[in-house]
């Protein structure tokens, strides 16, 4: 899961970043409304966690500017503006949660997983297709019921297209949510091929019905 936080209070948005790097979440950063709206417009993130008082203007606006752009997203309003006005516009405007300042990391975490769980397969725990299970919680993915040992990045890269099954995904697209944002700015993407070579070894092998296809020029799709 690829991750903005949307802070402008340096010692909050560090410990944050950490504590969901650790959770193995990918974690970029916007310090202001203008480079918010900037990176909510170039890149493509599965979660924001959105702060409401920022230096150039209102959380709640970058809010109603991400759904006007009809962006698939998860955002949590993490403020310490705890007024009853703010968490209603907020929620009206399509927040999925608001998490009052101070908190404990591991509230944000249990929120931030419960969000996913809700807007994942009707609440399911694992996203499925074929014979193929993977629970983004666990880190396990199985293939009729046999756990198949995947690295970070090949864990990730599945759960990515797993969640857009027969779609066609840009590389560039699937590198910066697996890598991070301006990974688009590398000379090639051997990276990408290396890994995606490996996770179609392993799925294979293991005798997975789902198959990652190369579309020439353009990316990826799972079928």
């Amino acid at each position: 899961m690829k991750i903005l936080i949307v802070e402008d209070e340096a010692s909050l948005q560090e410990l944050m970043t950490k504590a969901l790097r650790k959770e193995g979440y990918v974690v970029e950063n916007a310090v202001d409304y203008d480079s918010a709206i900037e990176k909510l417009s170039v890149y493509t993130y599965d979660c924001v966690l959105l702060d409401i008082m920022l230096p150039g203007g209102s959380g709640l606006d970058i809010l109603e500017h991400v759904r006007k752009l009809d962006k698939k997203l998860n955002v949590i309003i993490i403020s310490a503006k705890d007024s009853i006005d703010d968490k209603v516009r907020g929620l009206e405007l399509g927040a999925d949660d608001y998490l009052a300042k101070p908190f404990h990391l591991s509230e944000l975490v249990a929120r931030m997983r419960s969000v996913a769980r809700r807007s994942r397969n009707d609440g399911d725990f694992a996203y499925r297709l074929g014979n193929v299970a993977l629970e983004p919680d666990s880190g396990r993915v199985t293939v009729d019921g046999k756990e198949v040992l995947l690295l970070k990045k090949e864990f990730d890269i599945l759960a990515y297209l797993m969640q857009r099954p027969g779609h066609l995904v840009d590389k560039v697209v699937l590198a910066e949510a697996v890598w991070g944002d301006h990974v688009d700015q590398a000379d090639n993407f051997q990276f990408v091929y290396a890994q995606m070579k490996n996770l179609r070894r392993k799925l294979e092998e293991a005798g997975a019905d789902i198959e990652i296809k190369s579309i020439y020029g353009f990316g990826y799709k799972l079928v």
